[in-house]
């Protein structure tokens, strides 16, 4: 059986200013390997081993190092995006290939983390989940959700401001890994750019089975030099757990 992912990679990083001018930004270095290596290597180690890759800033670059994947024991398939389709319009544009997987695992192109995806993939199938969302705990972030004593997600914030934050209770955001049902893509429009948390999880929470995943791994989304200092840290000092494969 096939487990099937993919991997957001079609930004432009730009909040790591001059760092990503020419490169994209999973192509950044920690220790001498591309953050990308790290995220692939962590997958296939949970059985994910054929990855989609959307493609948008100097595609070539990302192609040139990884080509068809098989150095990291993956089957790697590219998209070019001509225009940016967001989270949830990028993985509609790869519809075709994701739903052969059940379920599917989405992780954002910056985010590296060692969490143990065979649990959650195990939590998932469990709950009948239409999507599992891994949730880290910090105050004040982009986005806020809010779970029932199930780990159900019964809220969810997207960049809300100020005011719509009053009286919500709640430190678990967003992580930027998903796993879902192929079902989910009937809820994504084709064909425009839209974004699965702003556009399409709050309007999904009704269904009663969009849950929420705990992190209990390491995991850091690169998007500022201090990050990029802090993963590079962090896998000198093994305190993320992933292993490259030798070259």
């Amino acid at each position: 059986f096939k487990m099937r992912a993919m991997v957001l990679c079609a930004g432009y990083g730009t909040r790591l200013g001059d760092l990503t001018k020419e490169i994209p930004k999973p192509m950044l270095p920690l220790q001498g390997h591309p953050i990308l290596a790290y995220i692939l290597t962590h997958l296939q180690t949970h059985g994910f081993d054929q990855v989609a890759i959307n493609l948008h800033f100097h595609p070539e670059i990302i192609k040139n190092y990884f080509a068809d994947g098989a150095k990291f024991k993956t089957s790697l398939t590219y998209v070019h995006e001509e225009k940016l389709l967001g989270t949830a319009g990028g993985i509609k544009n790869m519809e075709s290939f994701l739903q052969q997987g059940d379920p599917f695992l989405v992780q954002y192109g910056d985010v590296v983390t060692d969490q143990d995806f065979t649990a959650m993939l195990k939590f998932h199938r469990e709950r009948k989940a239409l999507a599992t969302l891994l949730l880290h705990q910090r105050a004040k972030s982009n986005s806020v959700v809010t779970l029932d004593d199930q780990h159900r997600i019964v809220g969810f914030l997207e960049r809300p401001s100020d005011e719509a934050r009053q009286g919500v209770v709640s430190n678990w955001v967003n992580s930027g890994i998903c796993l879902c049902q192929p079902e989910i893509f009937e809820s994504i429009p084709a064909g425009v750019a839209c974004d699965l948390p702003r556009d399409i999880f709050p309007k999904l929470i009704s269904t009663g089975r969009i849950y929420g995943f705990l992190l209990s791994g390491y995991r850091c989304a690169i998007d500022s030099p201090q990050r990029l200092a802090e993963a590079q840290s962090s896998i000198a000092e093994k305190r993320c757990g992933i292993v490259l494969p030798n070259p």
